[in-house]
Order: structure tokens, then sequence, then C-alpha cells
């Protein structure tokens, strides 16, 4: 029936992790109250080459979006549907692109694989242009967050160096800025582990989307002639 059908966007999913593995969760080990805490894992799961562990919130991510910018009518992503369905046969790598390639013909009419490259360009285009926005946002985020706490600390050794002039006086407002100053470390370190954490899962993911299409690409130019 369908209303049992898997919508694209679960589809989509399928095509990029292996959904049959639970999401890998990193319990953090508990550390001496003198070090930093780090930021804990996001849970992942295993992409389906088999490669990388990716992070779940960026895979629901880049599926929205692919699921989004879905072309209308048969392409890149119904052949991989056919594809996927070659995978209980039991066929060669080669013979199951050549078969899925026909079922995929049948769909609508297509005489050439070009409608495949381009539209799998097209979805490459897409992740790379949210991928190009994505550090930038990052890069925006380092500077307000790190750059505004870095300014601070020369700003207080400035002061200290003249604050120190006046001893007698200002002996408090030196021992008060040595304590910020003692905070502001510990912000900087917490403030660059998450932003460098987030940034390099959102980096392991995006590589995992492109290398899969760009295998398929591969796979596509080698077997469909």
């Amino acid at each position: 029936m369908a209303d049992s059908e898997p919508g694209i966007g679960k589809k989509i999913l399928s095509f990029f992790i292996n959904e049959s593995t639970e999401p890998t969760q990193v319990t953090p080990v508990p550390e001496a109250p003198a070090e930093q805490p780090k930021p804990a894992a996001a849970p992942t799961v295993p992409n389906v080459a088999g490669t990388a562990n990716v992070d779940r919130k960026f895979v629901e991510h880049f599926v929205d979006l692919l699921e989004k910018a879905n072309l209308p009518g048969p392409d890149y992503f119904e052949f991989k549907q056919a594809l996927q369905s070659m995978d209980s046969l039991g066929l060669g790598e080669e013979k199951q692109f050549q078969a899925a390639w026909a079922s995929f013909k049948a769909m609508g009419g297509v005489k050439d694989n070009s409608i495949l490259k381009t539209s799998a360009d097209q979805y490459l285009a897409i992740l790379n242009k949210d991928r190009e926005s994505f550090l930038k946002d990052v890069e925006k985020a380092i500077k307000e967050r790190v750059g505004s706490l870095t300014d601070e600390v020369k700003k207080l050794e400035d002061n200290n160096l003249a604050y120190a002039q006046e001893i007698a006086n200002l002996q408090k407002k030196i021992d008060d800025n040595k304590n910020r100053l003692g905070q502001i470390s510990g912000e900087v370190s917490e403030q660059s582990a998450k932003l460098n954490a987030n940034r390099d899962s959102f980096e392991i993911t995006y590589h995992s989307f492109v290398e899969q299409i760009n295998s398929d690409l591969n796979k596509i130019n080698q077997y469909l002639k």
C-alpha cells in the first residue's frame, strides 16, 4: 500500500548510514577537578560504506537538505534506490549497477546516464554550498566568542601594568583582575573545544556524503558506458 512506502527523506537516509545500528554514544570519563571539562561526544552512526562513524545530527541535517532539493522525476536518488534494491540478489558490483540502470531506465524512459551525473553534481553543489556557509558561521562564532575573551585578556594585562604603579591603592583591583584572567583561560579552552569539535564532526559527516556520491559517480562512469 502507498501508506507503507517510506518517504524520500527516509530513503535518502538509508543511502548514507546503516540504520540497523543503534547510535553510538561515547560516555565521557570523569576527570580530576583541576582539568577543564571536555564537550560530550555526539551520538554517531556508521555510514553505509563502513568507513566512518558520522554525527547523527549532521546526517539528519544533510538528509533534510537533500530531501528539500530533490529534483522532480527520476534522477540520481531514484537510481540509488534501484541500486539499493539489488543488494539481496547476490550480484557482483558491476552487475548490480547494470541491473539498477535497466530498472531505472524503465521508470521514465531515460536513454542515457547523463541525468545521473547531472543530478548527482547538483546535489554535490548543494552540499558544498551548505558546507561553505556552515564553516563561515563557525569562524564567525570563534571570532565573536573567543576573540572577545582574547581582547579582554589584553586589556586586563595592560591595566595591570598601570595598577602595579599604584600598589597601595590599586592592589585590590590587580588581584581581582588576576582572578578574572584565570576564569577567562578556562572559558577560552571550553569555547574553542566545543566549536572545533562541532566543526570536526560536521567535516567527517560532509566528507562521508561526498565520498559516497563520488564513489557512485565513478562506478556510473565505469559501468554504465
